[in-house]
């Protein structure tokens, strides 16, 4: 393939992959895989990039199915991504080939299923660069990738739950915000995203594997907990999530629990194929609820079987990795690994780190493969963890650190609902359900509990994890302090979106002090750039699943007060939703129920770039509040003189400038769930960096917490 004849050809993705968005609510009766030939990929992956040596280091998976001994040839060319210098273009594109490794193999539907893992390693350069790819000479529009300068940060989407649950009927949605995602990404060039968690949902595995039909739909739970697992009962798990990953990450393809639950997301594989990932994951990628179950339940000989199973094809499909390779698995310097095996699936938790930028960092936690009911990541390793971020942060200047968690960790408390499924008020009414006499879905198929109990049980504030979050935010306030490092938060989980918000607490008048108060209280609001404490917690979620209904987001904003984290720092949410899709007025302003993604870019990229400049319309050193950016409401610019009215303050409604090192965080939120165009709907949250330190914070008045 000669990529040199058209270098900048126009990429219309809106042109090319309309008509794929078309029959997404509806999937094929069959499986789509083919007899033989290329089943899965190729799928980017970053691993980490090197700024001391300037080297950019990521993979391409591609998974074939037949006698094949050897994978497709993948050549490439670099080159600029724009045309802006008058230096000759032949002098720059370069040509090289990717070579490959055969890193896994098995048997499936009688046929070889072959993995093969091409490394990539290019030096960074002066400007933005432009990979374009081909598979055994055959190129496509989306095989090219792009690499920013050795000066500039990434730009970067978050996104998470990309999947259906089993009995969501997906006649109501006619869209694919993977589209939205492709055409923006032809505009903006991310370099990265991250998959916050549920990248894949294999709930399913309950109706497609008969093994573990068999056993959910045993009544007894005595003859649940001691059901063994044979070799045939582990060949129908892997053969369930090998398949469940080919149709997904190959064709968009699923199927849920009827007929009105099926979806072709024809653009995720192509999204794949042109945006390198990083991941982490949570319990949908393993099975509802996994890790938060009672312990004896979770070591279960068939739960912990499952969750094994998951392990080895999420590590196979999301991270390029074989368990069974000592080098790549146990060896790369990419990964902190958790110090022991984790409790049900047996391995070392794989939590990663790498400079997304030559001072912009991000922390991957996996927070599933330690997590039990009372616990989500063990102390020891989150000392690995925080080593290797001040490590990081001595050996050079790290302005942002982007912190992966799968549940977000600034949300309302849902007290009382935790309180009412654990209550023996409802134990009467669960033997009833077990039975199947009432109430057939107040419990969950599996122990017996109440059906949305592990999801509280998973949440941050739920009263088994207070203090380890309590104290993990303690830490993550110290490390920003002391190393000037602005923290931003990414989760999901939650199917709607939402930025919860961490900052330095306004202080009441005193008799004899008010004058100092009110110098203190406006440095906390028209400074935000020196405030120690401030940090956001951006919850995007989801790409692909079905929101809540109104109600749910009416009660998290009855519950978004303020709460007091400890004497100087106060926690609540952004107000962000003033204004729907619509451009009508709302009552949950800090609540979003509608499906979307987000991304979050350095201000320097996002005002370098003409598409970008024509939707924020702001300048640096712009104050502006976060809300809907659109072209009859632009971000609310606030004079710095004037400052704000009180009245907006103490309804949350803080106004942040446009810095020169700040980043900008956007959440895109679908405007029309049945329109094919996939269209979204732009809110703002401009982040300035942390211009202040201090070696350490005090956390008195901090409850629930342990802290080393």
């Amino acid at each position: 393939m000669n990529f040199r004849e058209n270098w900048f050809g126009d990429w219309d993705t809106e042109q090319l992959y309309a008509e794929l968005v078309d029959g997404c609510d509806d999937c094929a009766i069959t499986s789509p895989v083919v007899k033989s030939g290329m089943v899965c990929g190729p799928i980017l992956r970053l691993r980490k990039v090197d700024y001391d040596e300037n080297v950019y280091y990521g993979s391409i998976l591609v998974v074939l199915k037949g006698p094949a001994a050897e994978g497709p040839k993948i050549a490439y060319t670099t080159g600029p991504a724009s045309e802006q210098s008058e230096e000759s273009l032949e002098l720059k594109l370069k040509d090289g080939v990717f070579e490959s490794t055969m890193f896994h193999r098995e048997v499936w539907d009688d046929e070889n299923i072959s993995f093969f893992r091409y490394n990539i390693a290019l030096p960074l350069t002066e400007k933005e660069q432009m990979v374009k790819y081909a598979l055994d000479g055959e190129s496509k529009p989306h095989y090219r990738f792009f690499i920013p300068s050795a000066t500039t940060n990434f730009n970067t989407i978050s996104y998470s739950c990309n999947g259906f649950s089993l009995s969501v009927d997906t006649k109501k949605f006619k869209g694919s915000l993977w589209f939205d995602i492709l055409n923006k990404h032809s505009k903006v060039h991310y370099n990265v995203m991250l998959g916050g968690g549920d990248q894949i949902y294999s709930d399913g595995i309950t109706i497609y594997c008969e093994k573990v039909k068999e056993w959910s739909h045993k009544n007894d739970l005595l003859q649940k907990r001691t059901m063994k697992v044979d070799g045939e009962f582990k060949k129908q798990l892997d053969d369930f999530y090998l398949k469940e990953y080919i149709e997904w990450y190959g064709y968009g393809h699923w199927k849920g629990s009827t007929d009105d639950s099926k979806t072709t997301q024809r653009c995720l594989p192509i999204a794949m194929a042109t945006i390198p990932s990083v991941n982490i994951w949570d319990d949908h990628d393993i099975i509802d609820g996994f890790g938060s179950y009672s312990d004896g339940f979770m070591k279960s000989d068939v739960f912990s079987s499952i969750g094994k199973a998951a392990y080895k094809y999420y590590m196979l499909f999301q991270h390029h990795v074989s368990i069974e390779e000592s080098e790549a698995y146990l060896k790369d310097p990419i990964w902190l690994l958790g110090n022991r095996p984790g409790p049900y699936i047996g391995e070392r938790s794989h939590s990663v780190f790498t400079r997304l930028g030559p001072t912009m960092g991000l922390l991957g936690l996996d927070c599933r493969t330690e997590r039990k009911l009372a616990q989500i990541v063990t102390d020891e390793t989150y000392d690995i963890v925080f080593k290797k971020m001040e490590e990081e942060a001595k050996k050079s200047n790290m302005d942002h650190l982007l912190v992966m968690l799968g549940v977000p960790i600034a949300y309302p408390r849902l007290v009382l609902l935790e309180w009412l499924f654990t209550s023996r008020l409802l134990h009467p009414l669960k033997i009833l359900s077990r039975k199947g006499i009432i109430a057939g879905g107040l419990v969950n198929k599996f122990n017996g509990d109440i059906e949305l109990l592990d999801d509280l049980d998973d949440h941050w504030c739920a009263r088994h994890h207070k203090k380890e979050r309590n104290g993990l935010m303690a830490r993550l306030q110290d490390f920003g302090a002391k190393y000037s490092t602005r923290i931003t938060i990414l989760s999901g989980d939650v199917h709607l979106a939402s930025i919860g918000r961490f900052k330095s607490k306004k202080h009441r008048h005193h008799i004899f002090s008010s004058s100092e108060h009110d110098a203190d209280n406006a440095k906390i609001e028209n400074e935000p750039e020196n405030d120690l404490r401030l940090m956001f917690n951006v919850i995007s979620s989801a790409v692909v699943n079905t929101p809540p209904p109104n109600a749910m987001a009416a009660l998290l904003q009855s519950k978004a007060t303020i709460h007091h984290f400890d004497h100087e720092t106060d926690e609540d949410a952004v107000p962000i939703f003033k204004y729907g899709v619509d451009e009508k007025s709302r009552a949950s302003t800090c609540f979003l129920n509608r499906r979307n993604w987000s991304d979050i870019l350095p201000v320097e990229n996002a005002l370098n770039n003409e598409f970008l400049k024509s939707q924020f319309r702001s300048n640096l050193q712009d104050r502006v509040v976060p809300g809907i950016v659109t072209g009859g409401k632009p971000l609310k610019k606030v004079d710095p003189q004037q400052g704000q009215p009180s009245s907006e303050t103490k309804e949350g409604y803080s106004a942040y400038p446009i810095t020169e090192k700040g980043i900008l965080v956007s959440l895109f939120i679908e405007t029309d769930p049945l329109s094919a165009k996939s269209c979204t709907t732009r809110y703002a949250l401009p982040i300035p960096e942390l211009k202040a330190q201090c070696d350490s914070l005090t956390h008195s008045g901090l409850k629930h917490w342990k802290l080393k």
